[in-house]
């Protein structure tokens, strides 16, 4: 599949489903609803799949930064599933779950730099992701028990996989707004920064990611993933090991850590 990233002479719009550009080997997908809060239609979702597959047939993409544009006066990265697009019977035309599911299998190291509050089944989405850089005076809440919504089943196992059973009762079953030093103590932000040190910090830790061999990073992240939602695949971990061992990129991190100089992979 093609790689539909946005044009970087051409302005951004007001409101358009998520945006993707790549450059050197970072991938930034932002989010483009700033107006209502980047509230997801189904349009922004069946995108971020389309783009999500994209990206995985690009080998060249090692990173994949998700953000959203925010107003000042209004700091939300997303306000999650647009509660409109339910139909009467409460059923959505598009399962909302598919996509952060499909954001936690992307081949890719995945950063979502949180540029404000974050609200439903967004939350969901940046738990997808591998790391999540958040901003002072961002907060989440997760409405569902509120709204009269039991939640989707695989995101609650991304909660209590991530988060443990304490932290996902707290959010789910209270529905309580929870500021941001909570969330970094509850492990649900990896670093939490001031608004004006987020592309800073992810441009960091992005740039770090990137410079990581493919190999040994991508099939680590899977096993990680894989051992933290219980599942028994020690054939296939083995197998990943193996072929990192044989790799081209092994043989260069030897070589370059013996010269004292900086390796330079290619994920062979």
């Amino acid at each position: 599949m093609t790689l539909p990233t946005w044009p970087t002479h051409q302005p951004w719009p007001d409101a358009s489903p998520p945006i993707l550009t790549v450059a050197d080997g970072v991938a930034t997908l932002t989010l483009n609803r700033p107006a209502h809060r980047n509230r997801l239609h189904d349009e922004d979702l069946r995108t971020l799949l389309q783009q999500f597959e994209a990206l995985n047939d690009d080998p060249q993409v090692r990173v994949l930064v998700l953000t959203a544009r925010t107003w000042p006066h209004a700091r939300v990265f997303s306000a999650g599933y647009h509660i409109g697009e339910f139909n009467d019977s409460g059923h959505a035309p598009l399962a909302f779950e598919q996509v952060p599911d499909a954001l936690a299998r992307v081949r890719a190291l995945t950063v979502c730099a949180l540029s404000g509050s974050v609200y439903g089944g967004a939350t969901d989405l940046a738990l997808a992701c591998d790391f999540r850089i958040g901003v002072e005076g961002m907060e989440l809440r997760m409405p569902a028990a509120a709204l009269g919504l039991h939640y989707y089943p695989s995101g609650l196992r991304r909660y209590v996989a991530r988060l443990g059973l304490g932290a996902t009762r707290r959010l789910f079953l209270l529905a309580e707004a929870t500021p941001a030093d909570e969330l970094l103590a509850l492990g649900y932000l990896d670093r939490l920064v001031p608004p004006e040190a987020l592309p800073a910090a992810v441009a960091e830790w992005a740039d770090r990611a990137a410079h990581m061999a493919p190999l040994a990073l991508q099939g680590m992240k899977q096993t990680i993933q894989e051992i933290a939602w219980g599942e028994d695949k020690l054939a296939d971990w083995r197998s990943r090991e193996a072929l990192t061992q044989g790799s081209r990129d092994f043989a260069e991190g030897r070589a370059a850590f013996a010269e004292r100089r900086a390796p330079v992979f290619s994920g062979r």
